[in-house]
Formats: structure tokens, C-alpha cells, sequence
């Protein structure tokens, strides 16, 4: 069964991971459309520009209304990411946390600390492991 996927990833918050997101991306379509592809995207500052704080945001929470699923890569702090994953635990949408230990920087507690058990999901990865815990996770 197709699934609606909702990718989040640090956009103003810095780009260091724009191309691994542009793979994670690139996995998540074989379980349904990434209603976010463009956040993989190396242009997407510019290409937002053309809308406002207001249209982003209120396209950003239709989408995440409208989505089965939203895988989060965690590890590039951004508040836009935490908003993102606040609004879809609220709206009770089963979350993939994805937090890279080797990148030498630290999880939020609130991120980590937010794995329920059911539907909310943390994980540590290292890349060649992305197949299989979105298999787990989506499959």
C-alpha cells in the first residue's frame, strides 16, 4: 500500500545534509510520494522565496494533515524540524526519528525522549542502515 510520506529536514537551519536527504528522499519513494521532495532539493532556499512565512507554514501543516507517515532526520538542529514533529505527533501521525551519533553533535532530549513505543520511533543510523530501518518502519 502507497503511503503519503512527510520527509523532514533542515532547510534555514543549515544544509550540511542536503544531499543525504536528497537520498533518504530518494528511498522513501519506493513506499509513496514525498509530499517534501523538495527539501532534498540544493535550490530550495531560492525556490522558497517566491512564498511567504505564512504560505510556507500553511502549506507545510496541509501537507502534514494530508500525509500517512513523516520521517524526520534529526541531526542538523532546526526549529522548523521540531515544529514539524510537534505538529504531527499532536495530530498523532507515526514519526521516524533518524539521528546520525557519529556526526559529533547532540540529540534534543524532547526528540529523543519523544519515542513512545508505538508511534513515535528514534533511531541512531549510519547510512548503509537507512533501507532497512525505513523497511521496518514504512514496509
Amino acid at each position: 500500500m502507497s503511503k503519503k510520506i512527510y520527509f523532514c529536514g533542515s532547510i534555514s537551519g543549515g544544509r550540511q545534509d542536503v544531499d543525504l536527504y536528497a537520498r533518504i528522499i530518494s528511498q522513501l519513494k519506493a513506499y509513496g510520494p514525498v509530499l517534501t521532495e523538495h527539501v532534498g532539493n540544493k535550490d530550495v532556499l531560492t525556490l522558497e522565496k517566491s512564498h511567504s512565512e505564512k504560505e510556507i507554514h500553511d502549506r507545510d501543516i496541509a501537507w502534514l494533515e494530508e500525509c500517512d507517515a513523516v520521517v524526520a532526520e534529526v541531526t542538523q538542529p532546526s526549529h522548523g524540524v521540531g515544529y514539524e514533529v510537534g505538529r504531527a505527533v499532536a495530530m498523532k501521525k507515526p514519526v521516524l526519528l533518524l539521528f546520525r551519533p557519529d556526526s559529533g553533535k547532540r540529540v534534543s532530549g524532547m526528540m529523543k525522549g519523544a519515542e513512545d513505543g508505538s508511534n513515535v520511533m528514534y533511531k541512531e543510523y549510519v547510512e548503509p542502515q537507512i533501507p532497512e530501518i525505513l523497511k521496518e518502519f514504512l514496509g
